[in-house]
């Protein structure tokens, strides 16, 4: 552990409240940051509602603030029905205000959206860099078609010249799968700043537990992430299992938090119709499980890419192509490396077309055979550039109006 950031402060925007994607992602940065340098602390200021449910390491905490939704159309709501979205979105941005002020960070963190939700964090990014903070925007490998995006960010006023607003941009993925920015406007300064990271690696959390009566042997994961749009994958896999040929292995659905209670119930009570299909609600260690497992079944999304990656194991992605093209984009690309498989969710949707995905996924090849094991740099590089940094003498921003 390098001690030279010792005392040093790092705080992490994270926008979304629905979903685990964005939590996750910003843990494990704030987790290696704080492996990586003694003294270090890290302060997470985040929307999940769950937040609270996943351990965190000593010198990382978070800040909740009032949580919104994201709705089909795109447009988003207050979690509390009492609290409308414009009082919502002052808290937010009050709150993170308040963060920057106390915490008093030596180096500022946006995951994904440059402005923060509804630019709730552009007074914090120009306090910060007028004292001479560093800023960073973190994006994942893929954000969405760059055509809807390109709407997306005219509609919100985000700005192109990013290199105003931010040191570096950092990008959590490899070159090969694509650049999130090509075809948004984003200025020639900009897409200067940006930094191709690798994929974050995840291992597993030395004190985790599996969850009581996990099969013995290895089995199937079919995981829909947060769940909360997770009902068509698990659905489908449901279907193929309910016929034979079945998979020679058990299988273990993880449901997710945000999966509807309704659904859910029903899942559970089909699955508990099947021998050797077991149901999780939720588990906060997903490594863990991933680790267990002979094969991945997932939708897709980033954190579940990094662990099928990092872990090593064969993996069969089903993507959902709304409201985001992301993971359908991640999918076609990452198999076309030969990463993964992929069942097109808009194509076959019979029960016989995942009962012969299921099977095959059973003698594929592992990622790393295509090299996978090669872009996993993620967390190695954030602490480099963030030991430099912090390292580089005060830069006085005075870019911002």
């Amino acid at each position: 552990m390098n001690d030279t950031l010792h005392g040093k402060c790092v705080l992490i925007y994270s926008h979304d409240s629905f979903g685990l994607g964005h939590l996750r992602r910003c843990r494990t940065i704030a987790h290696a940051l704080v492996d990586g340098f003694a003294g270090l602390k890290v302060l997470i200021v985040s929307g999940s509602p769950i937040i609270g449910s996943f351990d965190f390491k000593s010198r990382v905490d978070f800040v909740r603030v009032p949580g919104v939704v994201k709705l089909r159309g795109g447009d988003y709501t207050s979690l509390s029905d009492h609290i409308d979205l414009s009082q919502t979105l002052q808290l937010r941005s009050s709150i993170m205000e308040q963060a920057a002020r106390t915490f008093s960070p030596d180096l500022f963190i946006v995951d994904k959206e440059p402005l923060g939700l509804r630019g709730e964090v552009t007074e914090t990014l120009k306090t910060l860099r007028r004292q001479g903070v560093p800023t960073v925007l973190g994006l994942r490998d893929i954000l969405d078609d760059s055509v809807l995006l390109n709407k997306e960010w005219e509609h919100r006023g985000t700005p192109k010249n990013l290199e105003a607003w931010y040191d570096e941009i950092w990008v959590f993925g490899s070159p090969s799968m694509g650049n999130p920015l090509a075809g948004l406007g984003v200025s020639e300064a900009a897409l200067e700043r940006l930094i191709y990271t690798g994929y974050l690696k995840r291992a597993v959390p030395s004190i985790a537990k599996a969850p009581v009566g996990l099969p013995p042997e290895p089995f199937i994961l079919v995981t829909p992430g947060g769940g909360g749009d997770g009902e068509t994958l698990v659905d489908w896999v449901l279907s193929a299992l309910e016929r034979k040929p079945r998979p020679t292995k058990p299988v273990v659905i993880v449901l997710g938090p945000f999966m509807p209670q309704a659904v859910r119930y029903e899942f559970q009570i089909r699955a508990a119709r099947l021998k050797r299909v077991q149901t999780i609600t939720f588990d906060a260690n997903m490594e863990l499980l991933v680790e267990r497992a002979a094969g991945v079944v997932a939708m897709g999304g980033y954190n579940t890419f990094c662990e099928i990656l990092s872990l090593d194991k064969p993996a069969l992605l089903i993507p959902r192509s709304t409201p985001r093209m992301e993971q359908t984009l991640r999918a076609h690309r990452a198999a076309s490396l030969g990463y993964i498989s992929m069942l097109d969710g808009d194509g076959d949707r019979s029960a016989d077309a995942m009962a012969q995905a299921l099977r095959r996924l059973e003698h594929q090849p592992l990622p790393s055979a295509a090299g996978a094991d090669k872009v996993l740099s993620g967390l190695e590089v954030i602490c480099e550039r963030t030991s430099r940094l912090l390292s580089e003498e005060n830069l006085g921003h005075q870019d911002i109006a």
